[in-house]
């Protein structure tokens, strides 16, 4: 008998006949993108597409010298932010989507969902990237060291995964706005603060490419949640909105802790209390709920709403990158060029690399 586990090419003559006549009975549907079941699904896809970016395309190493120019402790206060975000960001990419595709209403939400997990990949590869620009590899390693153990940051990615793994698919849809459009926000305080204070432009730059990237995220998991919610009977219904508010009180509170560890130390951390309730509220309305905190846009920093702005940045192809960017028409580079420039944008390497390439050129010439 056909073992189900054993590869195609270990089984017997037998065996393969009657897997093939098991495919046969079966059947696997192909995803048709002409006919749309929910139009949200393929607006949603179109937005996602249209706005795709790379972290490689932002030039990381120009905000060095805004960099060195910091205090050490808004360095650090910069390390911690965005390595908790990188923490999140790869619950994101590796637990969350697998559990939401399990609760699909249409093969275009596949896609979709699809979609934003390799963007969250992205989101979560960018934080490595400006480590890597912005610090030593000692450095980097503490930072990790850190978001691996510090207990309020893990309490957020482990009280949201648990919710992935054992809750409903309603809960599951829930926790993942509460993390897109809620949680992360406490770290994008501090890069939109020094992007309204003309520093670190092209960090926050990515900051905002990720904010934009969220905020269809949570609007568009929010609509799938309030679709099945509005299914459920009326005593379910109240059951889930209670969990809901729950949820969001027991967060805020460990979010309270999270903040005032991170940005005690700058003297930050009401205002950026005062913008995580802002945004645990927006997740509320994502979900179709009304607000809870009575914090609204004018109580946030201006500077930091302002930052929030995802706006086109009018920067050409080469020098700058920004969050509407367009993809420039350019010569054809070799995969050596391209993985030199790519990989990396510190200068001290371009400059290596412009030096082994002019010996190159001029050896050549030499021997012609």
């Amino acid at each position: 008998m056909d073992k189900p586990n054993k590869k195609f090419i270990e089984l017997t003559a037998e065996e393969k006949a009657e897997r093939v006549e098991q495919w046969r009975k079966g059947q696997y549907n192909a995803i048709n993108w002409n006919n749309i079941e929910d139009d949200i699904d393929k607006q949603t896809w179109e937005k996602l597409t249209s706005q795709f970016w790379l972290d490689t395309r932002i030039p990381v190493s120009n905000d060095l010298d805004d960099w060195r120019m910091l205090s050490e402790e808004e360095r650090h206060v910069v390390d911690l932010a965005f390595g908790g975000l990188t923490l999140l960001d790869t619950l994101q990419s590796q637990d969350a989507l697998n559990i939401l595709r399990r609760d699909h209403r249409t093969p275009q939400e596949i896609a979709v969902y699809n979609n934003i997990e390799f963007m969250e990949t992205v989101h979560a590869k960018s934080y490595s990237t400006i480590f890597i620009t912005l610090n030593s590899t000692a450095r980097i390693d503490e930072i990790f060291n850190w978001t691996d153990t510090y207990e309020h940051l893990q309490y957020k990615a482990n009280r949201i995964n648990d919710i992935y793994q054992h809750g409903s698919a309603l809960q599951a849809k829930a926790a993942n706005v509460m993390l897109e459009t809620f949680l992360f926000y406490s770290g994008f305080f501090a890069p939109l603060w020094y992007l309204g204070n003309n520093k670190l432009e092209n960090v926050a730059e990515i900051i905002k490419l990720i904010i934009r990237d969220e905020s269809v995220h949570g609007t568009y998991i929010g609509y799938k949640f309030q679709k099945g919610y509005l299914e459920l009977k009326d005593s379910e219904r109240d059951r889930m909105k209670d969990w809901v508010f729950n949820t969001i009180y027991e967060l805020y509170e460990n979010e309270e802790k999270y903040a005032r560890y991170i940005y005690g130390s700058v003297g930050w951390t009401d205002e950026v209390l005062t913008y995580s309730r802002y945004n645990a509220n927006k997740a509320l309305q994502n979900l179709g709920f009304d607000p809870i905190f009575p914090d609204t846009a004018e109580d946030v920093n201006p500077i930091v709403m302002n930052g929030m702005s995802t706006g086109t940045s009018n920067h050409d192809f080469f020098s700058q990158v920004g969050n509407g960017y367009l993809l420039g028409n350019v010569s054809a580079m070799t995969d050596d060029d391209y993985s030199k420039w790519a990989m990396s944008n510190r200068k001290e390497q371009r400059m290596a690399y412009r030096k082994r390439k002019a010996e190159e050129r001029a050896k050549k010439n030499h021997k012609d």
